[in-house]
């Protein structure tokens, strides 16, 4: 049926990006951020995707969404659990010659039933917990809920009020 067809495609969806944010450079995943993207405006459009093979065997999946979920509950991304909510998470340091390290989080929402799936990749902002998480933990929180709890908004306002060029080791001409 089409809703398992999607859940499906969400699965392997999940595993490419946890892939890419393994061992892709910050161009290939905002390449596949990209695509992905693309692929969620066909599928709420109601238009019919091409078929792919993930080269991951399904069978994979719940051991990866059950260490996605634990690093929520008690792991480096904390900041991205909600109430009532079980959140999935992933972050990323991606390494920068040139001035701050990048900041980098994957996640999904709800865990059984997952509604919403983020990438969030911050350059010059270092640990993926630092902007990387509560970034992505807002976006899902406003999708899911469709508001920022009051208990939330001072994350909400300081990811607002960041500034991260100051760290990028960009040096004026």
């Amino acid at each position: 049926n089409q809703t398992e067809h999607s859940m499906n495609k969400l699965h392997y969806t999940l595993m490419a990006l946890l892939l890419a944010l393994a061992f892709a450079t910050p161009t290939a995943m905002a390449q596949v951020y990209s695509l992905e993207s693309l692929r969620a405006m066909a599928l709420r459009q109601n238009k019919q995707m091409a078929e792919s093979q993930a080269a991951i065997d399904k069978a994979h999946y719940e051991s990866v969404a059950e260490g996605m979920r634990m690093a929520v509950t008690g792991g480096t991304c904390r900041l991205a659990a909600l109430p009532d909510i079980e959140v999935c998470g992933k972050t990323g340091t991606a390494q920068n010659p040139h001035g701050k390290d990048h900041s980098a989080f994957i996640g999904f929402a709800p865990y059984h039933e997952p509604k919403i799936a983020v990438c969030v990749y911050v350059e010059n902002a270092g640990f993926g917990a630092t902007y990387g998480v509560p970034i992505g933990s807002l976006v899902m929180e406003k999708y899911l809920t469709g508001s920022i709890s009051p208990q939330r908004k001072y994350l909400e306002e300081r990811m607002l009020t960041s500034n991260t060029i100051v760290n990028s080791g960009v040096k004026k001409h």
